[in-house]
């Protein structure tokens, strides 16, 4: 892909993604000045609503605005404030009246800039307004760059639980410029680490043992390419998420209900890291995993001042975790890891989530 293993590009690495449409995902530095043309390989609209929060679009609402202007084509910026508690049916809908009001058409064009809320609301527009229209995610936090960004995904929060209004829906493009990566605040950045090591707990034991030490922002260019191949194999194999794509939950059944508990003031990888450290632990605990790695998945979460443990009561979180989307009839699939590196799927019914829970909370 185009990288040495201290993550030296050289040039911007290609990873393209085999889904009901085809796309590619770009990962460099300083690719925003050229996102315009980029785009234009791709799509060729007349006009294009860059979506972003309140954080992001002062800092790069204008270079991508620049850039597709440049290529001739109509920028509108549409900002919301910033945070989960924006990614809501609310928001939702004043940005399709926006896109109407200002004419906005089918050939023309939706631009998520910013983090993993941003690219599930301006997804899930793209999806719906005018029964669907192109977008492309320019995402500008870890978090979205190696995960929420690719795979096709969008959504909001209902008042019951976290995404549970979306749609599947792949973007045109995907444009990962590394450089927007330092301006996350460290808490930002801790919390994209969050998911980097999801993937190495899933299937990569390399991944996982460059990032325990903590020292993952020398490595960026090689771990976000290396996380969003895991994805892209995940994803041609199961684009609709009804087997191995569940994979990529680990952690996230308990993490989204630690998140709604929390009435989302715990960020999506701090409740994701504890989650992982639960699963394990309690995996264990019921006899479904030979070794007990919640250790080793503690300390990687630790180097970057992540939480490894719950604050919160089993039947509490068994409560929110049987309204959660996975959910299906009677059961839900558990990602369980047997050891770093390799995971599988378990299917329990639901009215033993909390004897298995309470085994290690």
């Amino acid at each position: 892909m185009g990288t040495s293993a201290n993550g030296s590009p050289d040039g911007p690495g290609v990873i393209t993604v085999t889904a009901s449409r085809s796309y590619e995902v770009i990962v460099g530095e300083n690719l925003l000045k050229d996102a315009g043309s980029y785009i234009c390989r791709v799509v060729s609209p007349a006009a294009a609503v860059i979506v972003s929060d309140d954080n992001v679009a002062p800092l790069y609402g204008q270079a991508v605005a620049a850039s597709l202007e440049k290529e001739g084509i109509s920028a509108l910026l549409w900002t919301f404030p910033h945070g989960e508690d924006s990614k809501n049916a609310s928001t939702l809908f004043s940005l399709l009246e926006f896109m109407a009001e200002h004419g906005i058409t089918r050939s023309d064009l939706i631009i998520a800039l910013g983090g993993g809320v941003t690219g599930d609301m301006a997804g899930f527009a793209a999806s719906i307004y005018l029964r669907g229209i192109p977008y492309v995610q320019i995402p500008t936090s870890l978090l979205a760059a190696v995960d929420s960004s690719v795979g096709g995904k969008t959504a909001v929060d209902l008042n019951a639980g976290k995404n549970l209004a979306g749609t599947f829906y792949q973007p045109r493009l995907v444009l990962c410029d590394i450089r927007t990566l330092d301006t996350l605040p460290d808490s930002e950045f801790s919390c994209g680490m969050a998911e980097v090591i999801k993937y190495g707990v899933l299937c990569d034991t390399e991944l996982f043992d460059l990032v325990k030490t903590g020292d993952a922002r020398r490595h960026l260019d090689f771990i976000i390419r290396r996380c969003v191949s895991i994805k892209r194999d995940l994803v041609k194999k199961d684009e609709y998420d009804t087997g191995s794509r569940q994979l990529l939950n680990l952690g996230h059944t308990l993490g989204h209900a630690v998140e709604k508990l929390s009435h989302y003031t715990t960020s999506h990888g701090n409740a994701v890291g504890i989650g992982m450290v639960a699963i394990a632990r309690c995996a264990y605990a019921a006899g479904l995993a030979p070794s007990d790695c919640s250790d080793d998945i503690a300390a990687a979460l630790s180097a970057y001042g992540l939480p490894t443990s719950c604050p919160y009561e089993t039947a509490q979180l068994c409560e929110v975790i049987r309204r959660d989307k996975k959910r299906s009839g009677q059961g839900i699939n558990l990602v369980i890891p047997r050891q770093i590196g390799d995971t599988y799927l378990y299917r329990m019914d639901i009215d033993q989530l909390e004897v298995f829970f309470g085994k290690c909370n």
